[in-house]
């Protein structure tokens, strides 16, 4: 019996078009350097055209002018399913031409791999749900859920002009949405000789901070025991020596004990005493090998100092010093992770939020979460499909404000010795053209499929051991 339109995959010109798109994408220099410093109108008039041409009427908002996003809706055929979000962000973290093998901004296509910054983070996935979707219109495919997508502005920044914008001033676009897809999830993490996809079912939660030391300015050449550099350098000590206490959210229990079964270990992680299920958790992840690489930096909350900015004269105590720290925390561990901060700082170092927002988990049992695993392993056979929690956040963190449960599903099919992690924000990101081809064939059969979503995001209210 031949194959319907629904039942066939992307065709070819889908998998020229991934690549062509990733590279244009990757051409257009949407850098964000923060504080309002970005311009992505002309990546998303690129998103909005390739849309248009297919049929699909983009919608173009913009908080400020250049900060621009695409959302645009395809409709199911069963109307009483909850709708998908599918997102992605359009623009990039900086990058030094200097340090690269090839131009960041050159989306070059050497050897069968797709060069420049964006590459991983997150423009390939851009250009395959721009490939997909594509495909569908000139295949006559229909999914079963109506699928929203956004194209946002200001993910590696505040999100303020992208998805916080869009949530909190247009609503009404992701009406019906009940789940959504993003990046970091469903590449190929070797480990032991297995094929493992991590699919992401939880974010830590962004707490990035703002010591302040205050003292007494003075010459340099006099006593002085109330040292603002002083005091700021001995807080931040104590913050970067700190060992946090293991906390296991519902995700990462079941990431380890995945993981933990796939490599033949025995893991009941039932101690009660802190210090013994630090142990515990820490044997185990050990024991995983380059797997435990997964869970590692999610069994605990974390902070690491990562600035600092005191004086203006090397003869001159000043009043003042500042510092900034990366804290990152798991779901029900806001609490904790403020009482820990007051008692490091102590009473001569002031801090704040310099930017905060709530950590996620979603549910590893649901239909969604189960056919992003089939769709996966149905295309890599042999592989093995397991949860893990984002060490750091997404513009999922946004929507869930709108009641949406959030996945890391961003599907690469990548080679042995492809160090995924160290090409976010790093030097000479790329991807290989096969994967590009892996993941509009993956995405194209999960989105096709996907049944109705059920339950609302969970932000900062997991179960800890």
């Amino acid at each position: 019996m031949a194959e319907t339109a629904d039942q066939q995959g992307p065709d070819g010109q889908a998998l020229e078009e991934v690549v062509r798109f990733t590279s244009d994408l990757i051409r257009i220099d949407t850098t964000n350097r923060g504080g309002g410093d970005c311009a992505e109108r002309p990546a998303a008039e690129y998103v909005a055209e390739r849309l248009a041409d297919a049929g699909i009427k983009p919608a173009l908002l913009e908080r400020a002018p250049g900060r621009t996003n695409v959302v645009a809706r395809i409709e199911g055929t069963d109307p009483s399913a909850g709708a998908l979000l599918v997102h992605g962000h359009l623009d990039v973290v900086p990058a030094e031409p200097a340090d690269w093998t090839v131009h960041p901004f050159s989306g070059e296509v050497r050897d069968g791999v797709v060069w420049g910054r964006g590459a991983i983070d997150m423009k390939n996935m851009d250009a395959m749900i721009l490939a997909t979707v594509r495909a569908w219109a000139r295949a006559g495919v229909r999914p079963r859920r109506d699928i929203v997508l956004a194209f946002t502005a200001d993910e590696e920044d505040s999100a303020d002009y992208g998805a916080s914008f869009l949530a909190d001033h247009h609503p009404e676009l992701f009406e019906g949405c009940t789940e959504g897809i993003s990046e970091s999830g469903a590449f190929t993490f070797h480990a032991s000789g297995m094929r493992l996809y991590p699919i992401a079912a939880g974010e830590r939660g962004t707490a990035w901070l703002k010591l302040t030391a205050r003292g007494r300015a003075g010459h340099g050449s006099k006593v002085n025991r109330a040292n603002a550099v002083s005091r700021l350098a001995a807080a931040v000590t104590r913050i970067g020596a700190y060992e946090w206490p293991v906390r296991l959210t519902p995700t990462v229990r079941a990431a380890l004990a995945e993981l933990a079964e796939l490599h033949g270990i025995q893991a009941e992680l039932s101690a009660q005493d802190p210090a013994a299920l630090a142990r515990e958790v820490d044997a185990l992840v050990a024991g995983l090998g380059p797997a435990g690489a997964l869970v590692e930096a999610t069994v605990r909350n974390s902070a690491n100092p990562t600035m600092l900015d005191a004086g203006y004269k090397v003869n001159v105590i000043p009043g003042s010093a500042t510092a900034f720290v990366d804290g990152r925390v798991l779901p029900g561990g806001e609490e904790e992770f403020t009482a820990t901060l007051d008692r490091l700082t102590g009473p001569d170092v002031d801090w704040e939020f310099h930017h905060r927002e709530i950590p996620l988990q979603a549910p590893v049992d649901s239909p969604t979460y189960r056919a992003m695993r089939e769709a996966v392993e149905r295309f890599d056979p042999g592989a093995r499909s397991v949860p893990y929690c984002m060490a750091g956040g997404t513009d999922a963190k946004q929507f869930s404000r709108l009641g949406i449960t959030g996945y890391g599903f961003s599907p690469l099919k990548l080679p042995e010795g492809f160090d995924y992690g160290a090409l976010f924000h790093g030097v000479d990101e790329r991807v290989p053209v096969d994967a590009l081809h892996f993941g509009v064939r993956v995405l194209d059969d999960f989105l096709k499929h996907s049944g109705p979503g059920s339950g609302a995001a969970e932000s900062g209210n997991g179960q800890e051991a």
